[in-house]
């Protein structure tokens, strides 16, 4: 058996026994020698009390109990503990949408950046269970399993750009197909999907997506933002502006907030259709919408630990310290 203490540091005091046995003896030979000297053999036994064999080995138990003490006081650690515990969580992927529509202005700062301050605001918030995050585009890419780490989440938030995913479109099929992955070990009707998007750039897979999404008992809570009034698309290069996407005629294109898909979606899984463009007003939605939902995972967690032998110290010492007032309730100590 593997053991050591919890606090070895406390074995110093062990140092102290030796030293204390040497203060009893020359404490219990001044004290023989202080009775011979009050009065002779002849007549000890009418002054003093008799003393057994057992009486004898009392000095010694004191320095038995005291080391079992400092034993115990050290926590003698060995072998594996394991604990069980069964814990309820809800199970929540953040997809965001990272087309190059995404960084329309036509909300404050942008799409995109909206769409990100929804999501950490609303985990901030949340913190029910275990969430993942999901980029997509015409490809998509899972940036983070289900975890309940909030923090490590928050800067893989932040960094999403419109260059996360190289194919660009809106493909609502690929979110879906990636989300399916994320929530293997999740049972069906335990997985609820975020999906936050212009829904502009549809590739034309959302009917593929919605069924894919019923079948794997996807709940999707769908966030849109833009307007209907669009904006022109920026196109940036190493985060310097070159300007405005334009059309194969030259003319400057407006990208607007297309919700049908998002709707559809929604409205098809049992999820709600929230608009994004108010951050604190969706985020309260969102939540809401979010904790409407009772499918939660029931989770066994399982954690190690040391057992402690700290108790088979501490109850011979606290034995032997009952014996010793027991035999010599006066305290006296004899060799």
């Amino acid at each position: 058996m593997n053991l050591s203490f919890a606090y070895p540091w406390t074995l110093v005091l062990l140092l102290a026994i030796p030293l204390l046995g040497m203060v009893m003896v020359a404490f219990s030979r001044w004290q023989k020698e202080k009775k011979e000297a009050f009065t002779s053999n002849r007549f000890k036994e009418n002054f003093f009390k008799k003393e057994g064999k057992a009486f004898r080995l009392l000095p010694l138990l004191y320095l038995v109990s005291i080391g079992l003490l400092v034993i115990a006081l050290a926590d003698v650690l060995g072998g594996r503990a394991k604990t069980e515990s069964t814990q309820s969580l809800s199970n929540v992927i953040f997809v965001l949408d990272v087309s190059n529509s995404m960084n329309a202005e036509d909300i404050d700062p942008s799409r995109l950046v909206m769409a990100r301050n929804l999501v950490l605001q609303t985990m901030e918030q949340y913190k029910e269970g275990r969430v993942g995050l999901i980029a997509f585009a015409g490809d998509a890419r899972s940036l983070m399993p289900l975890t309940t780490d909030f923090s490590a989440i928050g800067p893989y938030v932040g960094a999403m750009e419109s260059s996360t995913i190289k194919m660009q479109g809106t493909d609502f099929l690929k979110a879906v197909e990636e989300a399916v992955k994320k929530f293997k070990s999740v049972p069906k009707g335990s997985r609820q999907m975020v999906l936050v998007s212009d829904g502009e750039d549809n590739e034309g897979n959302d009917k593929a997506a919605l069924q894919l999404a019923k079948k794997e008992g996807i709940r999707i809570l769908s966030v849109g933002v833009g307007t209907a009034e669009g904006a022109p698309v920026p196109e940036y290069l190493y985060g310097q502006l070159l300007g405005y996407k334009t059309s194969a005629l030259g003319e400057t294109v407006i990208s607007q907030r297309q919700e049908d898909a998002l709707r559809s979606l929604a409205r098809g899984t049992g999820g709600v259709y929230i608009d994004g463009n108010d951050l604190n007003q969706s985020t309260t939605q969102l939540l809401r919408a979010l904790k409407e939902d009772s499918g939660k995972t029931s989770f066994t967690v399982e954690t190690e630990g040391r057992e402690h032998y700290f108790a088979y110290f501490l109850l011979p010492a606290l034995l032997l310290l009952f014996l010793i007032y027991f035999f010599n309730p006066k305290g006296e100590v004899n060799l």
